[in-house]
């Protein structure tokens, strides 16, 4: 098929690859603009640009893409097809029906569940069993288009988001060559999704980091995997932040305490949880240093009980 493809962060790159060694001519490829990144602001190239310019694939980057500017330039290549995974923008009208064959989102999750722009991080942190990919249909809604394909795997109890993402990645490109090939056939049969069992997977913000430890521990676990890399999670220690890098579920014990409260014995940091359980914390990183196991953090604290998230 002649196919344009739009996707930016790394995550796509194995979709773009899949299709490419299938044999689909990939006419050009759609990704965001440069973006200034880390300390120093430089400009960041997006993956998949990186991976046209090694090929001679020409490459897009609009500032906009509702004003009728790249409708435009892409239905002029004749695509058969609009390809998007992980592309990080909402798509109009104009060009979800420029191509014969429409759009094909590549999303990672089963969806219904986890609708939105972060579903690997938000189905680790729920600590969901299982997730996949779904070769979507695309329509105007929020990931809302009839479902093609879907291949789940399971998500493993200490996989953290940013370990599940390339597992997730491989297996979307296998999907979508899997899915298009029946395409081909006549033999995709949409499915409309169902209206139960509908959750939604928001932008991650700062603020989805913070340990709230009256939630049982088993959940607060989740959280920390859900969300490493971005945005982590973090507690406090007598005003200053103290990031959570792994951390294992455990039983109360007696003399653990009301939520918050910390106890420091034999090299352990202890957190008493809600629903009586508690957080063995395992990594760390204090305020202004570098992330260190848990024991080396409570050789510097005075033995007994502490107050986290003060």
């Amino acid at each position: 098929m002649r196919l344009v493809f739009m996707g930016t962060p790394e995550f796509a790159v194995p979709t773009v690859e899949a299709l490419a060694r299938a044999g689909h001519q990939v006419l050009a490829v759609v990704a965001q603009p440069d973006r200034p990144a880390g300390r120093g602001q430089a400009l960041k190239v997006p993956a998949t640009k990186a991976w046209a310019a090694a090929r001679g694939v020409p490459v897009l980057q609009p500032e906009k893409v509702r004003d009728g500017a790249l409708a435009t330039a892409l239905r002029a290549l004749e695509p058969d097809l609009l390809v998007v995974t992980a592309y990080g923008r909402i798509l109009g009208r104009d060009l979800l029906t420029l191509a014969p064959l429409g759009a094909i989102n590549v999303h990672a999750s089963l969806l219904p569940r986890w609708r939105g722009a972060a579903p690997i991080q938000w189905a680790v942190a729920a600590g969901d069993a299982e997730t996949g990919v779904t070769i979507m249909q695309m329509d105007e809604g929020l990931d809302t288009g009839d479902v093609l394909l879907v291949r789940a795997t399971s998500i493993g109890l200490d996989e953290t988001a940013e370990g599940l993402a390339p597992r997730l990645a491989a297996l979307g490109g296998e999907a979508l060559v899997e899915a298009l090939a029946l395409l081909a056939a006549g033999a995709l049969v949409p499915i409309r999704q169902a209206e139960a069992g509908v959750t939604l997977a928001p932008i991650l913000e700062r603020s989805h980091g913070l340990l709230d430890f009256t939630r049982p521990a088993a959940e607060l676990a989740c959280r920390v995997r859900g969300f490493t890399p971005w945005p982590g999670t973090y507690t406090s220690v007598g005003g200053r932040v103290l990031k959570v890098h792994r951390a294992l579920a455990l039983s109360a014990t007696p003399g653990d305490g009301p939520p918050g409260t910390a106890r420091v014995a034999g090299g352990v940091l202890r957190v008493a949880c809600g629903g009586a359980t508690a957080l063995e914390l395992l990594e760390v990183q204090p305020e202004g240093k570098k992330r260190m196991a848990a024991r080396d953090f409570v050789n510097g604290l005075p033995a007994g009980g502490l107050v986290l998230g003060a």
